[in-house]
């Protein structure tokens, strides 16, 4: 359980427990610290995926189904215990939301809410304009994440740190790429869902997440681009927004 999931702040008498699944590339701490600024009623755990922070000596997940019947796996005797939520940016939505329905397929259990940031629906139409990250040399794949916007500029502009991170973002973005299923004929969850984005970000089709649930759909775009979360106003907005949500569930 510590191996995948990173709790900060523990808080057995919580009534929810939020599990948030990191951007490409990312690790568990930034969302991690979350649970020091939510309410005494949420615990707020990240997920931690091979091959970065204390897992770096681990190969890289390159099955998603694998890696998410890792997490479901690992996650599903505290699930049980009481309600719970997702929140993923960027990949971890897509990972956040195929977590979702494999509980769901497999074990006839979901989020009460799931929040996604940033990300394209599995069945757009708009993620086939995207390159293919096996197609691209390593300046060519640069380049797309500079035009992108989805990666910290930290990173870029630091050479050692992006050799470092290029093999773990192209394994992500491998991950991200098995992902697609057409137009599904019914909803697959029934949780309400809500989708964040920045309103500098590429457009990410966010309409098409009607498509996946009987629940309601909202959509909310904040001032920035991509990482647009990361600022201290929109971080803020989406801990308050999750905890209204879950006050009232």
């Amino acid at each position: 359980m510590k191996k995948l999931v990173n709790c900060m702040y523990r808080r057995p008498d919580a009534l929810f427990r939020l599990i948030c699944f990191p951007w490409g590339g990312g690790g568990s701490v930034y969302f991690a610290k979350w649970g020091k600024d939510f309410p005494h009623l949420i615990e707020v755990s990240a997920i931690r995926l091979a091959g970065r922070e204390s897992r770096s000596h681990e190969p890289f997940a390159t099955d998603m189904a694998g890696l998410v019947e890792e997490i479901v796996n690992t996650l599903l005797p505290t699930l049980r215990e009481k309600p719970f939520t997702f929140f993923g940016h960027s990949f971890g939505s897509m990972l956040a939301f195929m977590t979702a329905l494999h509980l769901m397929e497999n074990h006839q259990l979901q989020p009460v809410h799931l929040f996604l940031s940033g990300a394209f629906p599995p069945h757009s139409r708009a993620r086939e304009r995207l390159p293919k990250s096996t197609d691209l040399t390593e300046d060519q794949f640069v380049q797309f994440l500079l035009d992108a916007g989805g990666t910290p500029e930290e990173v870029l502009d630091n050479k050692e740190c992006l050799e470092q991170f290029i093999p773990i973002l192209r394994a992500d973005a491998a991950l991200f790429e098995e992902i697609g299923f057409a137009k599904p004929a019914a909803p697959l969850l029934s949780c309400n869902i809500t989708c964040f984005d920045g309103i500098e970000d590429i457009p990410h089709d966010l309409e098409g997440w009607k498509d996946l649930t009987s629940g309601s759909c909202d959509i909310h775009k904040r001032p920035g681009g991509h990482f647009y979360l990361k600022e201290e106003s929109n971080e803020a907005f989406i801990r308050k927004y999750i905890t209204v949500c879950l006050e009232s569930a």
